[in-house]
């Protein structure tokens, strides 16, 4: 687990404790401060490079957790505390990304864990990339551009089967290539892995594909435009909006979760800042290019315009129920 959301002083002491020997990064965010997201989505990337394995990442809301902030003196968000050993070796205070980027991997650069811990932790960021997707590819280069035959076949064989996958490199970490072998007992690549359990390599793969097993075991990538009728019928009044109703990023959205607020109708939202194919998606499954949207079972009202025209008299409170 490279990335830990903190609900509580205890569960923050008790991770402290467990990890003593890691390079901890705790962001001090609040929802509503744009910059505390844009900072999180970085460390969202952050967490998933494979040389950054020591760093864990931490996310404390301020002033939903002030014992914390104020046990390391944060005076505004976003900010970033670094603790080794349960102290407070360096600090990052406001939207650097790349100074953020570039302590953290200079303390990665001299970090030396102890072989017990080196052992540990490899096996920790081993068990997070093989389920970071529900099938994982380990491969020799990408699914663009494999860089051996037998990853270039075992790519055709999924993107035949119209498999949603994810990959990893071991030709760009060694650690992660060699330690593979040992964890899951196997000597060559690629490896597949579907829901963190190693199906095989090339030739077992080509055995499931003959035998029609292969097909059973692997999720589908699912239509953006199933995926989007799902999500406007996910609830009878649904909104796409900029954010989240207790933190808008623009005031159309802020304005229309404040009618909606005070309709009393409940509701439902999605925030299109999360996912851009919804984003780009909704405007031409709907043929309506802005936000906020606004849905009733799975119909498109309108945006904001059309919401403030029709609350007054549109029969939202039959509509929902």
């Amino acid at each position: 687990m490279a990335k830990a959301e903190i609900k509580s002083v205890e569960e923050f002491d008790q991770f402290l404790k467990t990890h003593n020997d890691n390079i901890i990064v705790v962001h001090f965010w609040a929802s509503w401060a744009e910059q505390c997201q844009q900072m999180n989505e970085i460390i969202d990337e952050l967490s998933k490079d494979s040389k950054l394995f020591p760093v864990k990442f931490l996310l404390v809301q301020a002033e939903e957790l002030p014992t914390l902030a104020e046990r390391y003196k944060i005076e505004s968000v976003p900010a970033f505390v670094f603790i080794r050993g349960s102290k407070v070796v360096d600090t990052v205070l406001g939207a650097s990304g790349a100074e953020l980027n570039r302590k953290i991997r200079q303390y990665v650069d001299s970090y030396i864990p102890s072989a017990p811990q080196r052992m540990k932790e490899l096996n920790e960021h081993l068990k997070d990339l093989i389920n970071y997707d529900k099938v994982m590819l380990f491969m020799k280069g990408t699914p663009a551009e494999p860089r051996c035959g037998f990853s270039k076949q075992i790519v055709a064989i999924l993107n035949g089967r119209s498999a949603k996958y994810g990959s990893f490199d071991i030709l760009t970490d060694n650690d992660v290539r060699e330690g593979l072998k040992k964890l899951s007992n196997w000597p060559t690549f690629p490896q597949l892995y579907v829901n963190g359990e190693l199906v095989g390599g090339l030739d077992i793969v080509k055995e499931l594909e003959a035998s029609g097993e292969l097909e059973q075991m692997l999720p589908k990538e699912e239509l953006l435009e199933d995926k989007l009728r799902k999500l406007v019928n996910k609830a009878p009044v649904m909104v796409f909006i900029k954010g989240t109703p207790d933190g808008p990023k623009c005031g159309f959205s802020r304005q229309i979760v404040k009618i909606l607020n005070d309709s009393g109708v409940p509701y439902e939202s999605f925030d299109i800042l999360e996912n851009e194919e919804v984003r780009q998606g909704l405007k031409t499954f709907s043929n309506w290019p802005t936000f906020p949207q606004l849905y009733v079972k799975g119909e498109l009202v309108g945006g904001l315009d059309i919401v403030k025209v029709r609350l007054p008299f549109h029969p939202y409170r039959s509509l929902h129920t």
